[in-house]
């Protein structure tokens, strides 16, 4: 008896250890030292809430996430939660590497909270939910006004016209740039905004399947930032800038105006006063319309997590109204709860550019087609090579947009032929 109860302890013992050991791995994919470290106070709530858990979190840096992570999955070092790009999500769940979140939220009491284009663009793919977004991003013109007042621009460029003609003019002050390009990673968002203004409608397929990007209106779009940056309206290395640099780039005086979500106010509203800068609706086009981007990312749980019920214990701590408020605060994207409106945080000065560009009936967000299996690809590698070839003048922005129009009119049309 005395062996069966030293046995029993010992197995009390080794449960207990195990528990203890329990490692949760969270990737993260947007990363900046700011949000990186939110990240951490918000799991560290969670692991003071579950004793014995302990989360490892990874951070890839986006400019060679979408490659970085596809080696850990092809490797076998799969996390258990992962911050879901839109632009992946398509990817990954059709190839059976997310779990569904339908069973976790049917039971979740903030479910009901959560608005409901929350839902609606975490079920895209097959109607499931295989992500929970977090927050919404949604482009709009940062302008530098002290930088326009010594260039002799009165206001904020209204169309395409008045932003060359303000970049111009910005342009010949010593070292200043009209405008900073994000020629690097994540740049197709500026790309699909122009090409789209240009053309005057945000349509990328025809009922066929066919890709529109090789329009007449598309083509003259994706020529206008060629040509804006051929022109030296923005910095000649920007052609290898992502989302830091272009920040960087506007923070520091190099350029006036810089196109991005709510998540560039971190970084710029710690090192410019309020007064020197403000934010406006996205230029319009011949068509009197402009279509600003919008996207979200969010948190996804993988199938092959052996902790399953606590991977969704922490996906709920990061996406409750207290960790999700927290997170966008220090992000910059627009919360998934409907109590968040009330929060004075949003009521604030700065967010008045995207509320006033929601309110623009003549500013229509533009949603990719990130439903595409092959858009991951296409935007986080193709759409770099080929652009930066166009801004360096190695191919055309015709040819350009062929590439880009025979790529999505094959995934295009897959899609439609299993309908």
């Amino acid at each position: 008896m005395k062996k069966l109860l030293i046995a029993a302890f010992a197995t009390v013992l080794m449960s207990g250890a195990a528990l203890a050991d329990t490692t949760l791995k969270l990737v993260e994919v947007i990363t900046s030292p700011e949000r990186t470290e939110t990240l951490k106070s918000i799991v560290a709530k969670f692991e003071a809430a579950n004793p014995g858990t302990k989360v490892e979190v990874i951070s890839l840096p986006w400019g060679e996430a979408f490659q970085k992570f596809a080696t850990m999955v092809s490797a076998g070092e799969i996390p258990d939660v992962m911050e879901m790009p839109d632009t992946w999500l398509s990817l990954y769940a059709n190839n059976g590497l997310l779990e569904s979140l339908e069973p976790y939220l049917a039971k979740w009491e903030h479910t009901s909270g959560l608005t409901d284009r929350a839902l609606e663009l975490g079920r895209d793919v097959n109607n499931t939910a295989y992500m929970l977004p977090y927050g919404f991003y949604l482009r709009a013109m940062f302008y530098n006004k002290k930088l326009f007042k010594e260039a002799g621009v009165t206001e904020p460029p209204k169309t395409m016209d008045e932003f060359v003609a303000a970049s111009e003019k910005v342009s010949k002050l010593p070292g200043k740039y009209g405008y900073c390009l994000r020629g690097g990673p994540g740049g197709l968002n500026g790309w699909i905004m122009f090409g789209a203004t240009m053309a005057g409608s945000n349509e990328f397929f025809n009922e066929d399947g066919t890709s529109t990007m090789n329009s007449e209106g598309w083509v003259k779009g994706l020529t206008w930032v060629v040509d804006l940056y051929k022109k030296g309206l923005a910095p000649k290395d920007s052609v290898n800038w992502g989302f830091n640099e272009i920040v960087a780039g506007f923070y520091t005086g190099t350029c006036a105006m810089l196109d991005q979500d709510p998540d560039a106010l971190i970084a710029i509203a710690e090192r410019m006063k309020p007064e020197d800068y403000g934010v406006t609706t996205m230029p319009k086009g011949p068509s009197g319309k402009t279509f600003p981007t919008i996207g979200y990312a969010g948190w996804s749980m993988m199938a092959a997590s052996q902790y399953k019920d606590l991977s969704w214990k922490l996906i709920e701590t990061l996406e409750g109204p207290e960790g999700n408020v927290e997170w966008n605060k220090r992000t910059g994207a627009l919360p998934v709860h409907k109590s968040a409106e009330k929060d004075p945080f949003y009521a604030s000065e700065q967010f008045k550019g995207w509320f006033a560009e929601l309110e623009d009936k003549d500013a229509v967000p533009t949603a990719m087609p990130t439903y595409l299996e092959e858009f991951a690809f296409f935007k986080d590698s193709m759409v770099i090579k080929t652009s930066q070839q166009a801004l360096l003048g190695d191919i055309t922005p015709e040819e350009m947009a062929n590439q880009w129009a025979d790529y999505l009119t094959k995934a295009q049309q897959k899609y439609l032929a299993k309908k």
